[in-house]
């Protein structure tokens, strides 16, 4: 079977080299001569492993053959790359920022809060009692905080426009799922251009936040299940779903998709998913499904 091992840089850090490329293919074997699918940024290389080869394993090597050079490495048959459907996580995946945590910050609590979400992230206490204890010491601050943190704190993740644009254009279907807020999630997923949206309503009573949010809570189970939906009402095999995403929570959606990414993750995901993307942004998951620069659709 024909497998691709691709290799990607962040485009605003180029370190896709010739060395590289040739380092890359002395540790494939029977390695084609790379594709190039971005100068400087991203390229195929075609191979033939032995029967059976593990393509974490692969992708492992490669890296190790490039040493410290700020590749990300995707290994994976060369059929069937491109997908029919995307989920995706928002906060620290695409947006930068975790919103309950700016959030915070205007209760002068951004500290204690965030402390709890890096280790509700990490896997180190269940998410839904979590995210409860951290909206409970929000209770009372204006609800309009929500549009200065979306002014002033809240940035697209790079390539996250070009990825959805890119994949709607060549007929998949995208949905943000998060652990976050509907206030937030509503407004990120107009901005990258998503087909719909899914996350926890924050409570609100008289113009300040309640300090709670409706349950159930859309958490780990919940992202599982609407990739789940989705695949089914869209007839799909799972080999067509990709999902990406950074945190604990992600893990059920990323190990069920067809193609998992831990996108500059907590190292318990990084470590559980398909495929890790630690130097790329976004155009990361175009570049993996075989997308080059021609194709790119850019909004």
């Amino acid at each position: 079977m024909s497998y691709v091992a691709t290799l990607i840089s962040h485009p605003s850090a180029q370190a896709l080299t010739g060395a590289a490329l040739h380092d890359a293919r002395a540790a494939l074997p029977g390695a084609h001569a790379p594709l190039i699918l971005e100068p400087g940024v991203a390229a195929d290389i075609a191979f033939a492993p032995a029967l059976g080869a593990d393509a974490k394993a692969l992708a492992a090597e490669v890296r190790a053959a490039l040493g410290d050079a700020p590749l990300d490495v995707v290994v994976q048959l060369e059929t069937g790359r491109r997908k029919r459907l995307f989920l995706a996580d928002m906060d620290s995946t695409m947006i930068g920022q975790e919103c309950i945590d700016e959030l915070a910050d205007f209760a002068g609590l951004k500290a204690h809060v965030a402390a709890i979400t890096e280790r509700a992230m990490r896997g180190e206490i269940d998410f839904e009692p979590a995210l409860r204890e951290r909206v409970a010491l929000l209770r009372g601050l204006p609800a309009s905080v929500i549009d200065d943190v979306l002014r002033e704190r809240i940035r697209l993740t790079s390539g996250g426009p070009e990825l959805v644009a890119t994949m709607k254009a060549h007929g998949a279907y995208t949905a943000l799922v998060s652990g976050g807020f509907t206030l937030f999630s509503g407004e990120v997923a107009a901005q990258v251009g998503f087909d719909e949206h899914r996350a926890n309503v924050l409570l609100v009573d008289e113009g300040r936040l309640v300090g709670a949010v409706e349950e159930p809570i859309l958490g780990r189970d919940a992202k599982l299940a609407r990739l789940i939906a989705l695949r089914d009402r869209m007839h799909l095999a799972p080999s067509e779903t990709l999902a990406v995403g950074d945190g604990a929570n992600d893990l059920a959606m990323l190990g069920e998709a067809g193609l998992g990414v831990a996108f500059h993750a907590k190292p318990k995901v990084a470590e559980a998913a398909h495929v890790r993307i630690d130097h790329g942004d976004l155009t990361a998951l175009l570049y993996m499904q075989g997308y080059a620069h021609d194709d790119i659709v850019r909004p």
